[in-house]
């Protein structure tokens, strides 16, 4: 069952700009791994794509409380298709909102990175009434 759609995008320009003035930015946002391709910096699209993707599922869980932005990974497979690795309190909230399985879709192209995530869970009972 979905339980949240999140979806974000990112101005590519104005993201490089705010990492260019502030450096330090790039550790409070973004695992190490997250940081480097192959050994090398991630190209600022694909940092942009990540971050884009943090918004995007706290978007879909529908607060950012209990969520910290190093606890949400961008992992990729050996195909480069990327998902969203949850750790610690990320994880627990997560588990606290009957979440089974988040899925990622990622493009940047013409200047915007963009991020669409969906979240599925358990089905669990709700005292809210039907919509109308």
């Amino acid at each position: 069952m979905i339980i949240g759609i999140g979806v974000d995008v990112v101005d590519l320009e104005r993201f490089e700009r705010v990492l260019t003035r502030t450096p330090a930015m790039r550790s409070r946002l973004f695992t190490d791994a997250e940081q480097l391709r192959d050994g090398e910096p991630r190209p600022i699209a694909s940092l942009a794509a990540r971050f884009a993707a943090k918004e995007a599922l706290i978007k879909a869980f529908g607060s950012s409380a209990g969520l910290s932005w190093r606890e949400l990974e961008v992992v990729a497979d050996d195909q480069r298709n990327p998902s969203l690795t949850l750790h610690e309190g990320a994880q627990r909230v997560a588990d606290d909102r009957g979440v089974t399985h988040v899925h990622l879709s990622l493009s940047h192209d013409g200047g915007i990175a963009t991020a669409f995530v969906v979240i599925e869970g358990r089905d669990r009972p709700t005292t809210e009434g039907p919509i109308a």
